[in-house]
């Protein structure tokens, strides 16, 4: 196979499994799988597929179905999570950017954090794969978490529509449960499926010469 040739395959390679990873990410946004519903904040799987195509496509490919992520989470913001509801109506723009930007970076930093640590730690390919993986929920939630500090927190009404009475127990119900439940699930599901798929397609991880 000529340079060319193996250039083309590996972008058409790259293509098929982004779309792949969109489509998960719409259907998991239009079923109760992707934003589970709790009396506070949702808890979200849809980290799970924006960490395994990062680790399968890198970087860029991380930031482009975060990006799907985060249009599928402003979309929750139209009659569907009644936290996202009243974000919008404070502020549509704010609740764009803190619906949009966390996911898009999340999905990049797991694409740069796999394909560092895959350089680094060559004998046991499991362990970048599950730090990658975990790392998704960990980034999604400390962005998010961020965003909400810099865009929000100055909003009592915000503030009193999460239960909190000031900006120290709004972060303390943003990152307790939900974000323990995410860390773990995407730590073995996202792990199992992305290595599998290495095994299975080992010239699909970013990585690979």
């Amino acid at each position: 196979m000529t340079s060319l040739s193996y250039k083309i395959s590996k972008k058409t390679r790259t293509l098929v499994q982004l779309a792949m990873f969109s489509a998960i990410l719409i259907i998991m946004a239009l079923t109760p799988l992707g934003y589970i519903k709790t009396p506070g904040i949702e808890i979200t799987l849809m980290v799970i597929p924006v960490a395994i195509g990062a680790i399968m496509t890198g970087p860029a490919g991380g930031a482009f179905l975060g990006a799907v992520f985060g249009l599928t989470s402003f979309a929750q913001c139209f009659g569907i999570s009644a936290f996202g509801v009243y974000l919008l109506s404070v502020n549509p723009f704010l609740t764009f950017v803190i619906c949009f930007f966390p996911r898009l970076l999340t999905g990049y930093l797991v694409g740069l954090i796999y394909k560092s640590l895959s350089k680094i730690i060559k004998k046991n390919t499991i362990l970048p794969v599950m730090i990658a993986s975990v790392s998704s929920a960990l980034i999604n939630t400390i962005t998010f978490v961020f965003a909400f500090i810099v865009l929000f927190a100055k909003n009592q009404s915000v503030l009193d529509a999460l239960g909190a009475d000031n900006i120290m127990s709004a972060i303390l119900v943003l990152i307790t449960f939900n974000a323990v439940i995410e860390a773990g699930v995407t730590l073995f599901l996202g792990s199992a499926v992305s290595y599998s798929l290495m095994k299975f397609l080992p010239k699909s991880s970013p990585s690979s010469k």
